[in-house]
């Protein structure tokens, strides 16, 4: 829950940081306007753009964040054989006395998940514990790159993207 709460302060500064680039950036546009000024102008126009890139990206991440939430909820509803989400493997990998998994043993259950998706690609409960290996194993751009297919394959029925 702590991650949570940390997620939604961040995103309540960005959105606060983000209308404040395109309030800034509607003023420059303004300035230029009236002062017939071309630096303001051009300002105004990359604060804009910024502004806006910027709420884009961060609406992705959100929809990203539901969508994998609706998965895990379906995944852990799973009853059937071989569903659900299987976090007691990733609980019981040995760790570090800081608490990091131990390298080798994420590998193994990494190893073990890519066999798994490979034999039903087309099953997004594979990527989705493939992603969480991939996580396991500290390599984060192929958890979320795993975790954006297993949210593609799963469609509208599942999760909205």
């Amino acid at each position: 829950m702590r991650a949570r709460t940390t997620a939604y302060l961040l995103g309540a500064v960005l959105v606060f940081y983000l209308v404040g680039c395109i309030w800034r950036g509607i003023l420059a546009l303004q300035t230029a306007f009236t002062d017939h000024s071309l630096t303001a102008g051009l300002l105004g126009v990359a604060v804009l753009a910024f502004g806006v890139i910027g709420a884009w990206f961060l609406w992705r991440e959100i929809q990203f964040g539901l969508a994998t939430e609706r998965l895990a909820i379906a995944l852990d509803d799973d009853e059937s054989p071989g569903g659900g989400l299987r976090y007691d493997e990733i609980d019981a990998l040995p760790r570090s006395p800081g608490g990091r998994v131990d390298k080798s043993a994420a590998d193994e259950l990494f190893a073990k998940r890519k066999a798994e998706t490979e034999a039903s690609p087309e099953d997004w409960r594979c990527w989705y514990r493939l992603a969480a290996a991939y996580y396991a194993a500290k390599d984060s751009s192929r958890a979320r790159a795993a975790m954006r297919h297993a949210v593609k394959l799963a469609g509208p029925k599942d999760a909205k993207v």
